[in-house]
């Protein structure tokens, strides 16, 4: 019987396949057309040229009108039928980016943030949640750059909020059955930005920001009202006066009016200056943005009353995007006239045109100033939510983890802080992936993981910060359940010297091993949760030791709960003097000449260890010890 993920696979690259298909028959067609339209332009012309030699002008006229409209049909065929075949492409493109994702094949997926170079982060970097093969470049199906930096966002979140939480989980579970839903969004937005073959690559994220960041530098106030009125009265004086005048009715009266009005529309000719240049660039952006928009804007919702609430937005009766972009079409138009010399001086030497649509573009920035912050926040919102959805989707085995408050989990004996069921971590293959459980009781115990190099222990730690993320971000685990209290996450993990700071890689540990305690002794509502890789590794045996038991020592009956892998198997005796010490272990053995793991976590401290044994195997000088 096939399994979940393996259907959803297949069911993926059927759809590659015949989305394949369909593009070879497009570009068929499209090159049909193309050598179509070469026959109709030559054609037509030849018989333009005949009927201009043969019987004149006239004739000329009529016939190249005919001729033409077979040109212009097969013109307006070929642009729909490239308008299909790059939403073909780009339909693709989304799928077999999913393919991708669920193969872990890093080379196809479409690259996300940069991860930035000086990040003073309690576990971004140790549990690879930022960066080249990190699980934010996993999850982010965004296309803007506002999109994927929320989602950042929420894995980096140091304070957990169980509203929060609870909220996000019902809208990914939501937008989860709606895969056509986000496959279209993440379509039309890779179209709002231009460049397809870009932005469907991951190569770069469209800043949608740059269009919100002009606006906010439009603060300089426009035409007040009172003085369009008075323009608008002395116009409506000067009209009449001056066709009286040229019917000799009356003297040129209409110099009393027209006078003052020059005057005062000359003091706004600084503002009206760049109208046109304004309204083009405020109409192309909102353009781009209407591929998106619109498409939310008249999205059929339905039952889906999760993802409509989230829209709620574009759907404002009024204030839809589509509305605001029928404003600046019609002021682009009228400032379109500037292009004209001639009918742009006399309507502005009678009329307050350029001033009235300045005034216009002016009340347009300013219901824009509070209109597109909600409408730009809304689709970060719901890409970044589409994202933990399509992971969601692309992994069937994943499930919702259940967010228990920590003073219920206090007050039920049995309740346990932290309780996973076949847990594994999402950036290992699911056909590589080994999963365990594991289960932490109560407040201030510390679970001390041993066992030989490459065992797994580092994985193990990972897979529980990696997941405590996703479960806090809103997202679904890797794991068939997930039963967890809210807690601040701290790791010591991948420790790094810095040359520039001068620090070495000792003194960095000890560094990071300090803020850590000094995160577990704040008094906060949320307690820690710590995962250390090996503590004091950069000193000598002794010293290690007997650092370590002292800081294990530190950790125990804290405001927390956490894990420590470590080699030295003499630390396992604490937990002969501490019931809140408890040991875990990864096993290996050796079998036809090569070392053999199977990465489950076993109770109790590591019997056997493997370092000779490597260094055996390597074919290094290594005394037997048996």
């Amino acid at each position: 019987m096939i399994n979940p993920r393996e259907q959803r696979t297949q069911v993926l690259q059927r759809q590659v396949e015949r989305l394949t298909r369909r593009l070879a028959a497009l570009q068929g067609i499209s090159g049909r057309l193309s050598r179509l339209r070469l026959a109709l332009f030559v054609g037509a012309t030849a018989v333009s040229l005949i009927t201009l030699f043969r019987f004149g002008p006239w004739a000329w006229v009529g016939v190249s009108v005919l001729s033409s409209i077979p040109f212009l049909f097969a013109v307006a065929r070929h642009r729909r039928v490239d308008k299909a075949i790059t939403q073909q492409r780009l339909w693709r493109q989304i799928k077999q980016t999913h393919l991708a994702r669920m193969a872990l094949d890093w080379d196809a997926i479409p690259p996300t943030l940069p991860a930035p170079s000086r990040l003073e982060h309690p576990f971004a970097h140790d549990l690879d949640l930022i960066g080249e093969r990190s699980l934010h470049r996993l999850l982010d199906t965004a296309v803007s750059h506002g999109g994927s930096a929320r989602l950042q966002q929420w894995l980096l979140n140091t304070e957990p909020d169980r509203d929060a939480i609870a909220q996000r989980q019902r809208q990914v579970q939501a937008l989860q059955a709606m895969p056509h839903f986000r496959d279209k969004l993440v379509l039309y937005a890779t179209l709002a930005a231009g460049d397809e073959e870009a932005t469907a690559i991951g190569r770069d994220k469209w800043p949608g920001q740059r269009l919100l960041d002009w606006l906010a530098l439009q603060a300089e106030p426009g035409s007040s009202r009172l003085l369009l009125l008075l323009l608008c009265g002395l116009s409506a004086l000067t009209i009449p006066l001056l066709l009286l005048n040229v019917a000799n009715v009356l003297p040129p009266w209409w110099l009393l009016a027209w006078v003052p009005f020059v005057m005062l529309s000359g003091t706004q000719a600084r503002k009206v200056g760049p109208l046109f240049k304004d309204a083009s660039f405020l109409g192309d952006g909102l353009r781009r943005l209407q591929v998106v928009f619109g498409y939310l804007e008249t999205y059929r919702y339905g039952r889906h009353t999760a993802v409509r609430e989230i829209c709620e937005p574009f759907l404002d009766e009024g204030r839809r995007p589509s509305q605001q972009l029928k404003r600046v079409t019609r002021i682009i138009s009228a400032a379109g006239i500037q292009h004209n010399p001639i009918l742009w001086l006399l309507l502005n030497a009678l009329l307050p045109w350029d001033v009235y649509f300045a005034w216009r573009m002016q009340q347009l920035k300013r219901d824009l100033q509070d209109l597109l912050p909600r409408w730009l926040d809304t689709w970060y919102e719901l890409e970044a939510l589409s994202s933990l959805a399509t992971f969601a989707d692309l992994n069937p085995g994943s499930s919702y983890p259940e967010i228990v408050a920590l003073e219920t989990a206090v007050a039920v004996p049995v309740a346990p802080l932290f309780q996973a069921t076949a847990l594994g971590h999402p950036l290992i293959t699911a056909a590589q992936r080994i999963t365990n459980d594991f289960q932490i009781d109560s407040l201030g115990s510390v679970t001390l993981i041993t066992g030989s190099n490459m065992a797994g222990k580092s994985s193990f730690l990972r897979t529980l910060g990696v997941n405590l993320c996703l479960a806090y971000a809103g997202g679904p685990v890797a794991a068939d359940a997930l039963r967890v209290s809210l807690f601040r996450l701290y790791t010591s993990i991948q420790i790094a010297d810095s040359v520039t700071d001068g620090f070495s890689f000792f003194y960095a540990e000890v560094r990071r091993l300090q803020s850590m305690l000094a995160a577990l002794q704040q008094e906060t509502a949320y307690p820690l949760f710590f995962l250390i890789d090996e503590i004091f590794r950069g000193t000598n045996n002794r010293e290690r030791l007997i650092g370590s038991r002292a800081y294990v020592q530190a950790l125990v009956g804290g405001h927390g709960v956490g894990a420590i892998a470590t080699h030295d198997l003499e630390l396992v005796k604490l937990a002969d003097d501490s019931p809140q010490i408890r040991n875990f272990h990864f096993r290996d053995e050796v079998v036809d000449g090569r070392m053999v793991f199977d990465y489950k976590l076993h109770p109790g401290p590591c019997p056997t260890t493997n370092a000779l044994k490597i260094m055996r195997l390597a074919g290094l000088p290594v005394p037997d010890q048996s």
